[in-house]
């Protein structure tokens, strides 16, 4: 089986004569080196690029260590650099090079230089690599396997597609093993050795034992409301663990800037502004969010949830979780200010959408509950419920488009 990434492929031929480093960026173990090496080389030579003017360089490979010495690699590259024409540079693992900035600043000035760059330790998978870069870098983001670049591949019900999807996540090379046991092992394996190490060892952390169990608490609190006093009490009542609200935000933040996690701050539509320190926590892929919990907890509509919110990042939205108040009068015709909840309120360039996510609509009485919040929106913003178990989509007599789940995540463009 072989995924093809084609909507990252498209971003790096559109990156191609901006003038910028392209730097591919994401969690280990998303495809980032065979996207750089296998598919983008392949789109150059098929393109007609001749293969001497493609540069490619993996600093894992034995026999390019001296490569890694910063003089020697740009004494390699510039003595490739025969003529005028448009050369391309490919390097992966560029974080064992020292001073590996200085040596990609030093081709910002050649016109005929396109670079590009992979890196996945966690230094290198660091949100702030962009500024290493004196403001010439430009960033892909590359997230696991989308649902439907999953099921483009693997094919067979969708239904039970979906299910696996939820269960193991869309690591390429997860989703490449057929034995359910296989792929787990395979998770267990990479979330201790590579995903726990990397956020250990770049931060110089002692203490291992407490970042598992809070892993585990942000894998079991999904899609849930909180914050880091809460967390820190969570710990204590349940862990029996004493472990300072400080510690654990510097610990979010370690696991944030590994993308391993990411997170959605609570908005008030009405207000106009961010609401304290209320935060929702997801998952950048569902299998190493499952082997965390050792697989006892895969509820489908928390999954949803944070599948959908991996959705919208991945296609460049913005995404809080929102929340619009109102006033209304009880069955005692008391008046009283209540707060409901909008999943979703997600942002890219100048539009907004309002998302509701919906695991079942059986009754008009729990569409009438998922349409409530929408509904006290005071804006013309589009509304959305993603629903899966719809299977045709449209728009309802209240204005509100009903999107089934499996549209959405067939590649749907809202």
């Amino acid at each position: 089986m072989y995924f093809d990434r084609k909507f990252y492929l498209e971003q790096l031929i559109r990156a191609d004569g901006n003038g910028m480093i392209k730097i591919i960026t994401g969690i280990r173990r998303c495809g980032k080196s065979y996207l750089l090496f296998n598919i983008f080389r392949n789109y150059l030579l098929d393109k007609g690029v001749d293969p001497d003017h493609i540069i490619s360089v993996n600093f894992e490979d034995r026999r390019n260590k001296l490569l890694r010495d910063p003089d020697e690699l740009l004494k390699h590259i510039d003595g490739k650099l025969k003529d005028d024409n448009k050369y391309y540079v490919l390097l992966d693992e560029v974080q064992l090079v020292k001073e590996f900035e200085d040596v990609l600043n030093s081709y910002l000035h050649f016109s005929n230089v396109e670079v590009y760059v992979t890196g996945s330790n966690a230094k290198f998978l660091s949100k702030d690599i962009i500024t290493e870069f004196r403001g010439r870098g430009w960033e892909i983001k590359v997230h696991p396997l989308s649902f439907s670049e999953y099921y483009e591949v693997t094919g067979g019900d969708k239904r039970e597609a979906l299910e696996t999807y939820y269960k193991y996540g869309g690591l390429p090379a997860v989703a490449l093993l057929d034995n359910a046991e296989d792929k787990q092992n395979y998770l267990r394996e990479i979330y201790e050795t590579v995903y726990l190490r990397d956020v250990v060892d770049r931060n110089n952390i002692k203490n291992d034992a407490d970042l598992k169990e809070l892993v585990r608490v942000m894998a079991s609190g999904i899609g849930a409301s909180t914050n880091i006093r809460r967390i820190s009490n969570t710990f204590k009542s349940v862990s029996s663990l004493n472990i300072s609200p400080n510690t654990i935000s510097k610990y979010l933040e370690y696991l944030q800037d590994s993308f391993m996690i990411s997170s959605a701050p609570r908005y008030d539509v009405k207000g106009r502004k961010y609401i304290g320190t209320e935060t929702k926590y997801y998952f950048e892929d569902m299998g190493i969010r499952n082997v965390v919990l050792d697989f006892r907890q895969v509820e489908p509509t928390h999954i949803m949830e944070n599948v959908i919110y991996n959705e919208l990042r991945k296609d460049g939205f913005s995404v809080d979780v929102g929340c619009v108040e109102a006033f209304e009068r009880n069955s005692a015709n008391v008046v009283q200010r209540k707060r409901f909840e909008i999943d979703f309120v997600v942002n890219r360039h100048d539009e907004r959408i309002y998302i509701q996510s919906a695991y079942a609509m059986p009754t008009a009485d729990k569409l009438n509950q998922e349409e409530a919040s929408l509904l006290r929106v005071p804006d013309g913003f589009r509304k959305i419920i993603i629903a899966a178990d719809r299977y045709h989509s449209g728009y309802n007599e209240e204005g509100i488009y009903i999107l089934g789940l499996y549209d959405f995540l067939s590649g749907y463009s809202i």
